[in-house]
């Protein structure tokens, strides 16, 4: 059976995904082409202000989530929010299948799993299906 859940953890040098289900944990790390530089936007211009280089680096974490049934995405900075604008922009569907954008510093692998596991099994109660033991 595939994985239904997804995080993904992100800031402007890269990204830790983890897909599972109640038993099994699949993760990748995609990093950002040129992590020394951050992407930002400028305030007071015209445009998005992002560096060029950040639409292949969220074209790689859209493709590592494609196929999830419902994905959370945590971080420290404003990377979490213009990866959902990317995704309003580029894949309205797998924005349709985003149940949270949460604040997060730098968790551990284990750290960050263990919140998702608790978030998704909180999310599913509220729906009344089957949660993640």
């Amino acid at each position: 059976m595939p994985h239904r859940h997804a995080v993904v953890w992100i800031d402007y040098h890269e990204a830790r995904i983890f897909k599972f289900d109640a038993e099994d944990v699949e993760k990748k790390r995609i990093k950002a082409d040129t992590p020394s530089h951050q992407i930002h936007t400028k305030a007071g211009t015209i445009g998005s202000g992002h560096a060029h280089d950040s639409k292949q680096f969220f074209h790689s974490v859209v493709e590592a989530i494609a196929g999830m049934d419902e994905w959370l995405v945590v971080g420290p900075a404003a990377a979490k929010t213009e990866l959902v604008k990317h995704i309003e922009t580029h894949d309205p569907r797998l924005r349709e299948r985003l149940i949270g954008v949460e604040p997060m510093d730098h968790p551990t692998d284990g750290e960050l799993l263990k919140h998702a596991r608790r978030f998704f099994d909180a999310a599913d109660k509220m729906r009344g299906t089957k949660a993640l033991p």
